[in-house]
C-alpha cells in the first residue's frame, strides 16, 4: 500500500459512518461536449435514484442467440474448466461466464451499439472502455442469490477504481418477474459510501465470485437507506435494460419460480478512471474482471443493423 490519498475507506477493523460522495453523478454536466439522447428528465431521474429502466429494449431477435452461445461453451472443456466460468454448485451447470465481451464477438458488438454507448458516454462525461463483462444464469428452483452491496466498494477495494465513474449496464435475456429473483436495488444509495468491516483475504474473489461475505454493509446502513429511498424490482420482459450507478447498493434473492433468470452484464467504466492498485485487498485481481491492459476507448457503430434508425426506448 502506498500512501496515496484514499477518498473512499473500506474493508476497516472497526464500523465507520457512511461518507458523502465528492463527485458528481452525471459526469456530463461538466462536459459539455457529451450531449446523448437521455433528456433531461432522464438525467434527473439517474442523480436522484442511481439507475434508469428501458422496458423491453432490444427485440428477441438479439436476446435469443446469446443463449446458444451459452449453450456452445458449455461444450468447451478448457473454458468449462478456466477461472472464467463458475459453475452452480448444485447442478454445476454455467452460473457465470466473465470476459464475455472477448470470447463472444456478438456479445462485443452489443457493448457498442450505438443508442447504450451514447447514454454511457452522456453520463459519464467521457470516452469509455469495458471493466468487466459476464453473462448471469440463475436457474429455476435453484438458482442462488447475492448479498447486498456496491460493486463500486469492491473495485474501489479490490481493483483499485479510483472514482464513482462506471455505469454497469444488465440485459435481461429472459423475462425477470417479482418470482425469478431479480435485481434490487436501493434508490438514492449512490449518493453515500459506505464502507464495510472485514480484512481482504488473499484471493477472495475466489470465493466472492460464489456468495459475497467481504465488502456487505452493515445491516442499520442497509436499514437506514432502505427506510429513506425503498426498494425497487424494475421487471420487464426479455431485451429490457438496467443502467446503474457503480456505487448504488444491490442484492437479488434466490430463484424459487420454476422460471430461469438470465442476464447480460457489462460495466463502462471511463478512460479517466483507469485502474490504480488495489485500495484495500493484497494483490490484483484477474484481468477477466478488472481490466488494465485492454483499456482502449470503444468506438461506436451500427452492432444491429436492422436497429438503425431506432431511438433510446421510453423510460418506464
Amino acid at each position: 500500500m502506498s500512501d496515496r490519498e484514499d477518498h473512499y475507506p473500506t474493508r476497516l477493523t472497526t464500523p465507520r459512518a457512511a461518507l458523502p460522495r465528492n463527485e458528481p453523478i452525471v459526469h456530463a454536466r461538466n462536459q459539455y461536449r457529451w450531449d446523448g439522447p437521455l433528456d433531461e428528465v432522464a438525467l434527473s431521474r439517474y442523480e436522484r435514484d442511481g439507475f434508469l429502466w428501458f422496458n423491453g429494449f432490444f427485440s428477441r431477435d438479439i436476446t435469443e442467440p446469446f443463449f446458444e452461445e451459452l449453450r456452445q461453451m458449455a461444450r468447451n472443456e478448457d473454458l468449462m474448466d478456466s477461472e472464467q466460468i463458475i459453475q452452480d454448485p448444485h447442478s454445476g451447470a454455467i452460473r457465470s461466464v466473465f470476459g464475455m465481451h472477448e470470447l463472444s464477438a456478438r456479445f462485443d458488438r452489443l457493448t457498442r451499439d450505438p443508442r447504450i454507448l451514447g447514454m454511457v458516454r452522456q453520463l459519464l462525461g467521457s470516452e469509455v472502455y469495458i471493466h468487466q463483462s459476464r453473462i448471469n444464469d440463475k436457474f429455476g428452483f435453484q438458482g442462488s442469490g447475492f448479498d447486498w452491496h456496491s460493486d463500486f466498494e469492491t473495485w474501489h477495494a479490490e481493483d483499485g477504481m479510483p472514482r464513482m465513474r462506471a455505469v454497469s449496464a444488465s440485459l435481461m435475456l429472459t423475462e425477470n418477474n417479482e418470482f425469478n429473483g431479480p435485481l434490487m436495488l436501493i434508490p438514492g444509495s449512490h449518493r453515500l459510501f459506505v464502507p464495510c468491516v472485514g480484512e481482504t483475504p488473499a484471493m477472495n474473489w475466489k470465493e466472492s465470485l460464489k456468495a459475497q461475505k467481504i465488502g456487505v454493509p452493515d445491516r442499520q446502513a442497509l436499514a437506514r437507506l432502505a427506510e429513506h429511498g425503498g426498494i425497487q424490482a424494475p421487471k420487464g420482459p426479455a431485451g429490457s435494460l438496467l443502467l446503474f450507478e457503480c456505487n448504488t447498493l444491490h442484492a437479488s434473492n434466490e430463484n424459487m419460480s420454476p422460471w430461469p433468470r438470465s442476464n447480460l452484464f457489462f460495466v463502462y467504466n471511463s478512460v479517466d478512471n483507469l485502474l490504480e492498485e488495489p485500495f484495500a485487498a493484497p494483490m490484483r485481481r484477474p484481468e477477466f474482471l478488472a481490466a488494465r491492459e485492454n483499456t482502449a476507448a470503444l468506438t461506436m457503430h451500427d452492432a444491429f443493423p436492422e436497429l438503425a434508425g431506432q431511438g433510446v426506448a421510453p423510460l418506464q
